[in-house]
């Protein structure tokens, strides 16, 4: 936070003391600052982090907040994200520990909201919340969560007082202290008891991280994982659901691409909030790169480098939706990239429809599509122009393939988004 009296910086917004800005609690100016981004379609990004390097790096890098969670503490041990869930430690106390020691000391400029074990037996909650408060914690999350545990020995836990309502009472009890509060949920019930308790941010949790060397092994596919988010948001009914903010987190969403396709085809949600993501993957990746070119000399193509990788299945999707992303103005053709990376246009293509949930073709003009749509509510351009910046020559080939997706033509569209600009 920028220092200079009279003012409150939270990134490019300025609160001032006066009215609206001098009565506000930190809850408020974070949640003021966050809506803000969101009316002016900026995504809010949400980092894990188990280490002051992490938190210290987010902070510079843009991150809107900083989750101190215990998983993050076992990341940075070298163990899974599941460690949290083990009885190693106490989580609560392993995280403060991390909290105080590292990642306060660290990052002064954004929120961090601490990861809160609700189910802890060793404490009494609303004493513990407020202590937290005290201590100078402005956010609580439920975290570890016991959505993320099922069958018999879930039931022995509510049984016992120990279930998800017992992190519900957490939220509730945080929100009337007036801290920011983020609710993990895991279906549209669960939701709605977190709103009724005050949550101020709506995460849907899909489960832990894939990928990476220590991620889960099962792998839900994007257009599968996308139905689910638009299912529990859609069967939400609760009337404080369009005032929260609405993030997802974990799941096989983890990288670019990934949120790139969930966002331009849901619309519901404000931002992603990631662990591993942010915390092990980079860490993997950029010491395999490093180490390998420290070791052999760098070769000076790019593609040759790709042919002589030891390429997973989710590897080839990835380059071809990178390439889409990078190439969409331009003709693109799945028989090219499958001599590309020297596979067959049918293993490619199944594999594609496989893993993403959709085909090849779909995927490409879904993209094309939605590129512009943004140029559409963003520029005053003739339609032609748009189509031949979004890779399509042809005008009339375009509205076609524009109203089958849409139900209207291009021309439309346009109109309509910019009356409804006009009104607001």
């Amino acid at each position: 936070m920028t220092k200079r009296t009279g003012q409150i910086f939270y990134d490019k917004v300025v609160i001032t003391n006066t009215k609206a800005g001098k009565y506000m609690s930190s809850r408020k100016k974070i949640l003021f600052r966050l809506n803000n981004q969101i009316k002016n379609n900026q995504y809010i990004v949400g980092v894990a982090a188990g280490s002051g390097l992490t938190a210290l790096n987010a902070a510079e890098n843009g991150a809107d907040m900083i989750l101190a969670l215990s998983s993050g503490v076992y990341r940075n041990l070298g163990v899974s994200s599941l460690g949290a869930y083990l009885p190693f430690a106490n989580s609560n106390q392993l995280n403060w520990n991390t909290y105080q020691r590292e990642i306060i000391t660290r990052v002064k400029d954004i929120p961090v909201i601490f990861g809160l074990m609700a189910t802890d037996p060793q404490i009494q909650l609303e004493s513990y919340i407020g202590n937290l408060k005290q201590k100078g914690i402005v956010g609580i999350n439920n975290y570890p969560t016991v959505g993320l545990i099922d069958g018999q020995f879930r039931e022995y836990l509510e049984e016992n007082d120990l279930g998800f309502d017992k992190e519900v009472e957490a939220i509730r009890i945080a929100s009337q202290l007036d801290l920011l509060t983020v609710a993990f949920v895991f279906n549209a019930k669960q939701a709605q008891q977190m709103l009724s308790a005050g949550a101020d941010i709506i995460c849907l949790h899909l489960g832990l991280t894939t990928g990476g060397k220590l991620g889960a092994k099962q792998i839900m596919s994007l257009q599968t994982t996308n139905q689910f988010i638009n299912d529990i948001f859609s069967n939400i009914k609760h009337p404080n659901f369009s005032r929260v903010v609405k993030m997802i987190y974990g799941g096989p969403v983890h990288s670019l691409n990934d949120t790139q396709f969930i966002y331009d085809s849901n619309i519901y949600l404000n931002g992603y909030i990631g662990g591993s993501v942010f915390e092990r993957f980079p860490i993997e990746e950029a010491l395999e790169t490093n180490i390998e070119s420290f070791k052999f000399p760098p070769k000076s193509n790019y593609l040759n480098i790709l042919k002589d990788k030891h390429l997973t299945s989710k590897d080839y999707v990835t380059f071809i939706q990178e390439y889409i992303h990078e190439h969409y103005p331009e003709e693109i053709s799945l028989n090219e990239l499958s001599t590309i990376i020297h596979v067959s246009r049918s293993y490619l293509s199944n594999l594609f429809l496989k893993i993403i949930g959709k085909s090849f073709t779909n995927y490409l003009i879904d993209y094309r599509l939605s590129r512009a749509i943004e140029i559409m509510e963003k520029g005053n351009l003739a339609l032609k122009e748009v189509a031949t910046m979004v890779g399509y020559t042809n005008y009339s080939q375009f509205s076609k393939i524009f109203k089958k997706r849409y139900g209207k033509s291009p021309k439309t569209y346009y109109l309509q988004t910019k009356q409804q600009a006009s009104k607001t």
